[in-house]
């Protein structure tokens, strides 16, 4: 990977100048498409600090390793479980690991290789792929923890009616509705790319992942699809942060009543409110650099065809601007934050999820134990019977 990774000052610099020649007006002169590579260009132009390349795939790749152990680790062991495998939260919170580890399955692996060759990705069958699978789990998990912060609301504040509420028939009736609404979108959102004009000639991208803004550029701007998925996708999001607000409120409320008897302030209370609010941020940090992205893409849009009107030519795509650049970079790593964080917050934090897996992995060491022991004794009784022969 080093061998890869690691370029010398001189050889970025001398890159760095060769890429200067690579714009709309000499694209085409044979010292561009002979001795350039307008891949590494288009990267160059994303990341210009070559020194940062090495220190990024550590970062991406680290990440992945502890999405893949935690949210494995704790899949494994809540399906090994039998105290807990009737709970709806468990339920949605297996459903929300699932989405997890599609998701770094699906972002991961292009990020990283295109760190370590220094090119951005180029378009694909992988493209419709990435683009299909990463929007289906990121609706799944921005769903799935709507309806955990629901049911978490049904568990305090109407606990008597809770199993009524949350029966096993509604409970899957949940789960399958979740992968449908995500599913939908996902191939709504599909069916609408394709009815702008693919630059067939142009197969590479300007980004290191296939993200909305990268296909619907390729695709050549079908306005019918950006307005399918910042409307669905600003729906979705206001349905989660009012869903939240809504039931931890509710909760928090519930809670200060309970210790108005006492005259005393449920501190535990609003500490749980508030960590919960932090790590709902987290959460929904790549949705939130997707809105930065995508008004920024609005507005670099906008003063593009508005200069290409004035000149009366079309212009060829320019480099990314070096806030482009960063939203871009920003919205990759915030992809792999969620996955990393929901195991801790939804399980390990939570009491009886973190004793079903402590008492998971004393069974599993018990029974390694006993099993250990019985080879011993099966060594000692053929050495004692070869001695006594």
């Amino acid at each position: 990977m080093s061998a890869v990774a690691v370029m010398t000052t001189t050889e970025t610099h001398n890159l760095t100048e060769q890429c200067d020649w690579f714009t709309e007006h000499n694209r085409t002169e044979p010292r561009v498409t002979e001795r350039l590579d307008a891949a590494g260009c288009l990267f160059l132009s994303i990341l210009p600090y070559g020194q940062a390349v090495p220190a990024l795939i550590w970062i991406f790749v680290l990440l992945s390793l502890f999405s893949f152990l935690v949210n494995g680790l704790t899949l494994f062991g809540l399906g090994r479980s039998e105290d807990l495998s009737w709970e709806p939260r468990v339920a949605f919170f297996k459903n929300l690991i699932l989405s997890d580890l599609m998701q770094t399955v699906t972002f991961a692996p292009p990020v990283i290789h295109s760190l370590v060759w220094r090119r951005t990705m180029a378009f694909s069958v992988w493209c419709y792929v990435q683009y299909f699978v990463g929007a289906t789990t990121i609706f799944s998990s921005l769903v799935t923890i709507t309806c955990m912060a629901l049911e978490r609301y049904l568990y305090v504040c109407h606990a008597i009616h809770y199993l009524v509420i949350l029966t096993r028939v509604r409970l899957r009736l949940a789960l399958h509705l979740i992968w449908v609404y995500s599913v939908s979108i996902s191939a709504i959102n599909m069916t609408l790319l394709h009815t702008g004009k693919e630059q067939k000639n142009e197969r590479l991208t300007r980004g290191l992942l296939c993200e909305p803004d990268i296909m619907e550029e390729h695709m050549g701007f079908p306005r019918a699809a950006a307005v399918f998925r910042k409307v669905i996708g600003s729906l979705t999001l206001l349905l989660c942060l009012l869903t939240h607000a809504f039931s931890y409120v509710r909760m928090y409320q519930d809670a200060r009543k309970a210790m108005i008897p006492f005259n005393a302030v449920n501190t535990a209370a609003r500490k749980t409110v508030l960590f919960y609010c932090g790590m709902l941020f987290l959460q929904l940090l790549p949705v939130l650099l997707k809105v930065a992205a995508d008004a920024l893409w609005e507005v670099e849009g906008t003063v593009a065809m508005m200069s290409s009107q004035h000149h009366g030519v079309p212009k060829a795509k320019p480099a990314p601007t070096a806030t482009a650049a960063a939203l871009h970079m920003s919205l990759l790593m915030g992809l792999l934050v969620p996955p990393c964080i929901n195991p801790l917050v939804y399980g390990l934090r939570n009491v009886e999820m973190r004793q079903a897996l402590i008492s998971l992995a004393r069974r599993w060491t018990d029974r390694r134990g006993v099993e250990l022991r019985g080879v011993e004794g099966m060594r000692n009784v053929r050495q004692n019977g070869a001695q006594a022969g």
